[in-house]
């Protein structure tokens, strides 16, 4: 008998006319804080510098406070770090979506029992 695929709860704040904040750019956030570049961390999701560079202004200009702090380039080589209210949101965010994850634990439990194994996905394709 072939493998049920694993389902998955992803998590999406809507916030209207700002866009959305989601697992893609909370990697990305996370990217910046462990790699101290907004290019180095759109390398490592494979995203061009200019669509790294458009979600992180997108974040900073939702809200009151930056996200992302950037220093251009120079001797020191410029670079890029979460603010202390980006490190906050990245932990609102993540706390958001482990308490998502728990409260539905049991229905995704059902939704997952109910699948057909991946093979018959593919086959009826």
């Amino acid at each position: 008998m072939g493998d049920v695929p694993e389902v998955h709860l992803i998590v999406r704040v809507d916030l209207g006319p700002h866009g959305r904040l989601g697992p893609g750019k909370m990697l990305l956030l996370d990217n910046i804080q462990q790699l101290g570049s907004i290019s180095a961390a759109g390398r490592a999701m494979n995203m061009s510098y200019r669509q790294a560079w458009d979600l992180v202004d997108q974040l900073n200009r939702a809200f009151t406070e930056p996200v992302v702090a950037s220093q251009t380039g120079g001797k020191s080589g410029g670079g890029a770090s979460l603010t202390d209210f980006g490190r906050q949101l990245l932990a609102h965010y993540r706390h958001i979506a482990a308490e998502t994850q728990r409260a539905a634990a049991s229905d995704m439990a059902a939704i997952m029992g109910k699948l057909r194994p991946a093979e018959e996905a593919e086959a009826g394709k």
